[in-house]
């Protein structure tokens, strides 16, 4: 038996940062990797996607050449061998790039092979026993497979088995109409194939409010994606080469037939054959590791990290459960989840940038707010690239005047978002950004012009009774 101060199972975006942190305050580290160094983001996830969508966007502009004045002679063509080789080799350049610095970071040892819990402090890798202080679990997850009729008589696509597609699928069908599969469907579409959207809720990205959601659909559909939501009652057959999902079975055989089946309607949690049990570790009905505002499981010394613990979804969550668990144990600094306002994106072309609440969310608050919004139309920027899809929206506390949550859909929202977010975490008021010079020609300099349009948000209750006005005109 071998002993540890800490133990890290997994390699994804807060392990390895965690190992380094740990080996600097002197402690002796193993880490342990079952599969690919580098976790979802690196090999499945953020880096080969994001890849895709750079490829897919070449291939887009290309064809808008003549927009721009550009004459490019004979037809646009995509080489998807060769989008593969890219992708392959972006992913490739971190994987081993960190594999490498794990293998010679002094004071840690990377073991290469499937760890499972023997007991709360003893983790047995391979044929080796390890015992260790401290246990961090950042084992990630994987695509949810739900259960739908028939689907187990075809063969499908997830995002992991899509990163091998070197080919281009003639009639690509997804199911699930959120953030993995919208960022598919339109790289596919732009490569060439033929896509179908199918999601089970009334509208796509779901979560996001109704202007972002018909939004993103419209941008889609405009590229010659067909979309169907409220589908119900799915079911998969196979004819012949083909695969046939139907999508109503309320109102007649609707069905889409196409040539591969992509699922994306979610993610799980890999802690199916970790022995958790055995260490006395809870897990909720979906998997994910139960953790405390500081990322303790209910086991003391054993905690949990990324994706594993259902607390985000992210890479840059993963990142600041690193941070949150390197604070509280090194520099007692009581660092929370809590703490971190909420923020991501989706990377459709134009991205869509968010932090904090949605204008729903607000509403749904009761709380006195202002609301600004304003077309990518307006935005000299973004007309001098020729791209105006969407708008940008912020919500504001009308008696704080602090920012209470953002929207950003339009060209450069993903990165434009960091203005907001960054006044969100220092708590000033709006009206500090409403003073500030932003540079020209630049997206975000609109926000301080942004910040005189603010408005009043009507209330739920004052929806309600413009609804019923309505509807008694009406009658």
């Amino acid at each position: 038996m071998k002993e540890y101060d800490a133990i890290i199972i997994g390699t994804g975006q807060s392990g390895p940062a965690l190992a380094g942190r740990l080996v600097e305050a002197g402690m002796k580290v193993a880490i342990v990797e079952r599969k690919f160094f580098g976790g979802t983001c690196v090999n499945t996830g953020c880096m080969p996607t994001k890849t895709l969508v750079a490829s897919a966007y070449a291939a887009h502009m290309a064809r808008r050449a003549a927009d721009f004045g550009v004459t490019i002679d004979g037809a646009i063509g995509v080489d998807m061998k060769a989008v593969k080789i890219r992708k392959d080799a972006v992913s490739a350049r971190s994987r081993i790039g960190l594999e490498k610095w794990l293998k010679s970071l002094r004071g840690c040892t990377a073991y290469e092979g499937h760890a499972r819990f023997v007991s709360a402090r003893l983790v047995l890798m391979g044929n080796e026993l390890l015992k260790g202080r401290h246990i961090f679990v950042n084992v990630g997850g994987r695509a949810l497979v739900p259960s739908i009729p028939g689907l187990d008589q075809v063969d499908y696509l997830t995002n992991s088995s899509m990163m091998d597609v070197d080919f281009l699928p003639k009639h690509l069908v997804i199911i699930g109409g959120s953030y993995i599969g919208l960022e598919f469907a339109q790289v596919y579409r732009r490569f060439g194939s033929e896509v179908t959207v199918i999601e089970l809720q009334p509208r796509l990205i779901q979560r996001e409010d109704e202007d972002v959601s018909e939004a993103v659909t419209e941008i889609l559909k405009r590229e010659g994606i067909d979309v169907h939501v409220n589908a119900k009652c799915l079911g998969v057959t196979k004819r012949g080469k083909d695969i046939v999902v139907s999508v109503d079975c309320t109102n007649g055989a609707a069905q889409v037939v196409g040539s591969h089946l992509l699922l994306a309607v979610g993610r799980r949690a890999n802690t199916d054959d970790l022995g958790l049990d055995k260490a006395g570790v809870a897990v909720d009905a979906k998997g994910f590791i139960q953790v405390d505002d500081q990322l303790l499981t209910n086991v003391p010394g054993i905690w949990a990290m990324g994706d594993c613990n259902g607390r985000g979804a992210f890479t840059h969550t993963s990142y600041n459960d690193f941070e949150i668990i390197a604070a509280n144990l090194l520099e007692n600094d009581p660092r929370r989840v809590t703490d971190r306002i909420p923020a991501y994106a989706l990377y459709t072309d134009p991205p869509l940038g968010r932090a904090g609440m949605t204008e729903w969310e607000v509403r749904k608050s009761g709380k006195a707010a202002l609301i600004a919004t304003i077309p990518m139309t307006n935005v000299g920027r973004a007309f001098e690239k020729g791209e105006t899809e969407g708008f940008m929206k912020i919500l504001v506390d009308k008696n704080t005047k602090q920012i209470l949550g953002a929207s950003f859909l339009g060209l450069s929202g993903d990165e434009v978002i960091h203005c907001i977010l960054d006044l969100m975490y220092a708590k000033a008021p709006y009206t500090v950004m409403q003073r500030a010079m932003h540079i020209h020609p630049t997206v975000s300099e609109l926000i301080p012009t942004m910040m005189t349009k603010l408005k009043p948000l009507q209330r739920l209750e004052q929806l309600s009774e413009v609804g019923s006005a309505k509807i008694a005109a009406a009658v």
